[in-house]
């Protein structure tokens, strides 16, 4: 394979996991959306919409696992995969009002959206604002 193909190609099923020292958790089904929210009462919750067909996103994706360095304690780090969940998907934009965009980046504190954005303005670092 290919530079490019790394790159650019989909890569369908356990992408989250592939070599990553981010402690993903997987977003799959409205359940797992109404835990996080509950769950964002105790801690930030971030959610990170990966769209695994895109090469934009997968580079984002990358660069915000080299950037992560949080304590699973202060932090719950959920991974979405629009393309095998996007009904999924569209619930976390209608329940929070945010826009869909893919890549995105969504930080979620007592059960509100404090943060979110897309594309290269995706960034790990941005989590600690959010600590208490």
């Amino acid at each position: 394979m290919g530079f490019l193909d790394k790159i650019f190609r989909g890569n369908e099923g356990g992408e989250a996991e592939q070599n990553s020292k981010a402690p993903w958790h997987h977003l799959e089904s409205e359940i797992d959306l109404h835990r996080l929210e509950e769950e964002s009462k105790e801690k930030v919750v971030v959610i990170f919409k990966h769209s695994t067909r895109c090469g934009i996103s997968r580079m984002a994706k990358r660069q915000f696992e080299s950037e992560y360095n949080y304590d699973e304690a202060q932090v719950k780090l959920y991974y979405l995969d629009l393309i095998a969940y996007r009904s999924v998907s569209n619930k976390v934009a209608e329940d929070f009002g945010v826009f869909h965009e893919s890549p995105q980046l969504l930080i979620i504190k007592d059960k509100n959206v404090v943060y979110h954005t897309s594309h290269s303005d995706i960034n790990a670092e941005k989590i600690a604002e959010f600590l208490d």
